[in-house]
């Protein structure tokens, strides 16, 4: 069983950026892949970033390459999503979440039923 918490959520002006961190419990964190969702008001949950447990497999959405980075440090058992030149359309509810399985295609990171572990969500506010 892995349980997940996120955190580093909040208010940022347009333009601005944060961190969120997912920490893991379990012994088994360094064998997970890792991923990044989000879900705004009315909308369906939608793909963001994603890791392999090595890092040798990592994808993000393509609205989000090139400003948000995701990372792990399997050490501390924790998963981290930079967020940079955040937008208003960024806002949402941020969750991590955690497949015990090997994900190596785009299509399988982004999608969230191969996940098997999710946390309660952070929520990340853009203002204009």
């Amino acid at each position: 069983q892995v349980q997940l918490v996120e955190s580093g959520g909040g208010l940022v002006q347009a333009g601005g950026s944060l961190r969120l961190s997912c920490a893991a419990s379990g012994r088994t964190f360094s064998s997970y892949t890792m991923g990044w969702f989000r879900q705004a008001p009315g909308k369906e949950r939608e793909f963001a970033a994603a890791m392999s447990s090595t890092g040798a497999y990592t994808y993000y959405a393509y609205s989000m390459e090139g400003r948000f980075t995701i990372s792990r440090d399997n050490t501390k058992n924790t998963a981290y999503l930079q967020m940079n030149s955040l937008k208003p359309e960024d806002t949402a509810v941020y969750y991590c979440a955690a497949a015990r399985t090997l994900l190596t295609t785009k299509l399988a990171q982004a999608t969230p039923q191969r996940y098997g572990y999710w946390g309660q969500g952070t929520q990340v506010t853009v203002s204009s």
